[in-house]
């Protein structure tokens, strides 16, 4: 996402919890004292998508995909068994975990507390996010747990063209089972405007920037100019966002917590279900540790732009996805703290 340096994790990301509650306090003092300007906003759309905030999330979105080299995925046949966990995890077990673990804990822990039809628009952001494995952050962790680099780079990039495919019928099946209706035409489109669209315009800034100044000078300089871009993109975003879920904040301030709750659960379920199997296999530590990570985060810029596509920036849904971010670092640190204490019990050997 923003600034990927080799000594690791950088500042803005580090603190992004911290960041992220900043954000949260300026769109609700925003929200209140100037509704005016976020119903202004709100009515910003063009076939029920913020424009203003399709802008951000481009600007979040496309530097993170001129980072993947889509020429790795010619490796993809060499040592193939991290790359099966990776997409079994991703793709046939989280997203169906995190509908049973939010629905239980939504419906039936804290219904108390969660009126039936709110629940059932967390549920559906929650979904989205369960539905949408990490692709950038996980450069992040990667690093951080000493993950080998090239293979992380085939993680990404076989999930980015995963999502391609999957991703709507899978969103569209557990909202299906949800009873929240969902349209075809605006999840494709969703997946057109925020992921297939700044997708190509990377790949073809990648490939001519490559072209015309050399690979050294594109992954050295070229690519962290736009580092504090992403990072302003999604703090702008998220200040929008709660601006606009004012109300609810102010009036359920729990539910914030509440669904923070299943959202932690699942993360670290995953985590070890994909590190269990790579320790089962036998694999080694620096693409076990990888290939948990990649499944246990969530590629959140992706969730809250197709939650605000489908439901509205003021809609519940929308909120459960932004509280995945700001769950999202505490927990990935503390689970690379786990993999960095436990790596005695894999392979030291690396392999290419």
């Amino acid at each position: 996402m923003s600034q990927e340096k080799q000594e690791g994790i950088s500042f803005f990301n580090r603190y992004l919890t911290v960041w992220v509650f900043l954000c949260m306090a300026a769109g609700v003092l925003i929200g209140k004292a100037a509704p005016s300007v976020t119903a202004f906003l709100g009515n910003m759309t063009i076939a029920g998508i913020s424009i203003p905030i399709a802008i951000l999330i481009w600007v979040m979105i496309y530097p993170m995909m001129m980072k993947v080299d889509f020429e790795s995925v010619r490796e993809i046949g060499k040592n193939p068994k991290g790359l099966i966990v990776t997409w079994i995890v991703n793709w046939l077990i989280k997203p169906f975990t995190m509908y049973g673990i939010a629905s239980f804990f939504l419906f039936v822990v804290f219904k108390a507390w969660i009126a039936p039809d709110i629940a059932t628009q967390y549920l559906a952001g929650a979904v989205l996010l369960g539905a949408a494995p990490c692709t950038a952050m996980v450069f992040v962790w990667s690093s951080l747990t000493k993950g080998n680099p090239a293979y992380t780079v085939v993680q990404v990039a076989t999930n980015d063209l995963i999502i391609l495919v999957l991703f709507v019928p899978i969103v569209k099946f557990l909202l299906g089972v949800s009873h929240v209706e969902v349209p075809y035409s605006t999840l494709f489109l969703s997946v057109l405007l925020f992921v297939v669209i700044p997708l190509a315009g990377g790949i073809l800034t990648r490939i001519s920037v490559i072209k015309s100044h050399g690979r050294e000078y594109f992954e050295k300089t070229f690519i962290h100019k736009f580092d504090n871009a992403t990072t302003i993109g999604l703090l702008l975003t998220l200040i929008l966002i709660f601006a606009g879920q004012t109300e609810v904040i102010l009036s359920n301030p729990l539910h914030i917590v509440l669904i923070a709750v299943p959202l932690i659960l699942q993360t670290f379920l995953i985590f070890f279900i994909a590190y269990g199997a790579c320790r089962i296999l036998k694999l080694p530590y620096d693409i076990s540790a990888p290939a948990a990570l990649i499944g246990a985060s969530n590629f959140f810029e992706l969730s809250v732009a197709v939650a605000i596509a489908l439901f509205g920036t003021t809609s519940p849904a929308a909120l459960a996805t932004t509280v995945g971010v700001l769950t999202e670092v505490p927990v990935m640190l503390t689970l690379v703290l786990i993999a960095n204490s436990t790596q005695d019990y894999f392979p030291k050997r690396k392999t290419r």
